[in-house]
């Protein structure tokens, strides 16, 4: 279970670290065996996926009927973007240059644990994306009931 902010920077050659605090967690959860790809709901994040939760929502998005554009793009950018990494030595994974550019992410990023997977957003996403409020009319019925 993934959870926690932290601050990343991302070095000259695409890698980040894994935060320390995650490090035995990915390694027994998935063998050290990660899945970067694009987020399909927001602009500048990325998703990271241990493999075996990547395997099942892999399985899960390809049997989408083809037939139906928004099961494409789901697609298009889980399945067809999706990349293998492992943490080197010093618990670092690199970041593929194409996703990085994509997303927005150069130096610094804001890397988030969220429970099954992680998010890496850049900073400047993250930034517009906390800055956001929630009102009224975005709060259906099925929140209604969290006692936050």
């Amino acid at each position: 279970m993934f959870q926690g902010e932290t601050a990343i920077t991302i070095d000259d050659k695409g890698r980040l670290a894994i935060p320390t605090s995650h490090r035995e967690s990915v390694a027994r959860e998935c063998g050290n065996q990660l899945v970067i790809t694009y987020s399909p709901f927001e602009s500048g994040c990325l998703y990271i996926y241990p493999l075996p939760v990547w395997e099942r929502l892999r399985d899960q998005v390809n049997a989408l009927p083809r037939a139906k554009s928004v099961s494409r793009n789901l697609q298009l950018k889980l399945v067809g973007a999706a990349s293998f990494v492992e943490p080197d030595g010093n618990g670092r994974i690199g970041i593929p240059a194409s996703h990085r550019s994509a997303v927005g992410i150069d130096k610094r990023a804001v890397l988030l644990g969220m429970g099954d997977k992680f998010e890496l957003w850049s900073e400047q996403a993250h930034h517009a994306q906390i800055q956001q409020t929630l009102s009224d009319a975005d709060v259906g019925t099925d929140l209604l009931d969290l006692k936050l």
